[in-house]
């Protein structure tokens, strides 16, 4: 099993966590910058990560990667069964992907990648305007909703916990300040602190020197 992509995108970081979660044993493959991997290229026509492959099953996008581990492997269960928990989670993961990294992505590619990875200048116009009005109404929420058991859904781990978890990294790399929502950021640290991210928490901030 291979999941191709560097884990600093949430998406990637995603899936990996998806996958730990059900105890499966896989390689994380990240091309050199400049060097395009023919195999990521063939399962990934339009380059998007995460690339994945599983014997001779390939598929790229995070959520459908983790739609195919839940009907693939499904022990433990990520994905609720019930019609409206499977709904919220669903939900949650959409939020996470397009809402939540839609905000965050801008932090964090004009603190990080841009000028550590790219030799790109930093917008920083762009960043004082996602910290300034897109993110407040996205940790806004998640501190109205934090919840007290920990999980989100049906008290116990879910994609919609792993999914929302997962851009709080970057915003971390980022340096942003979460001071104003102690309950969202809180239940972020308690997902973050398993196994299945911390290992790849630690060796993004590792790679990044921080």
């Amino acid at each position: 099993m291979i999941i191709h992509g560097s884990s600093l995108s949430p998406f990637v970081r995603k899936t990996m966590a998806f996958a730990a979660e059900k105890g499966l044993t896989f390689e994380n493959k990240v091309a050199r910058p400049g060097s395009p991997d023919p195999e990521f290229l063939e399962i990934s026509p339009f380059k998007k990560i995460p690339g994945f492959q599983d014997g001779d099953f390939k598929i790229s996008d995070s959520s459908a990667i983790v739609t195919y581990l839940e009907a693939a492997y499904p022990e433990p269960s990520l994905i609720p069964a019930e019609a409206r928990a499977r709904a919220r989670t669903i939900w949650f993961e959409e939020f996470a992907d397009s809402i939540f990294v839609g905000a965050a992505g801008k932090i964090f590619f004009n603190l990080v990648v841009g000028p550590r990875f790219m030799g790109v200048e930093s917008d920083m116009a762009a960043v004082e305007k996602a910290t300034a009005e897109e993110m407040p109404p996205v940790m806004d929420y998640l501190e109205k909703i934090a919840p007290e058991s920990g999980f989100l859904i049906e008290d116990r781990l879910t994609l919609a916990d792993i999914a929302v978890a997962s851009p709080f990294v970057n915003l971390m790399h980022a340096g942003f300040d979460f001071g104003r929502w102690p309950k969202a950021k809180a239940w972020a640290d308690g997902v973050l602190a398993r196994p299945s991210f911390a290992t790849v928490i630690a060796k993004e901030r590792g790679f990044l020197g921080g």
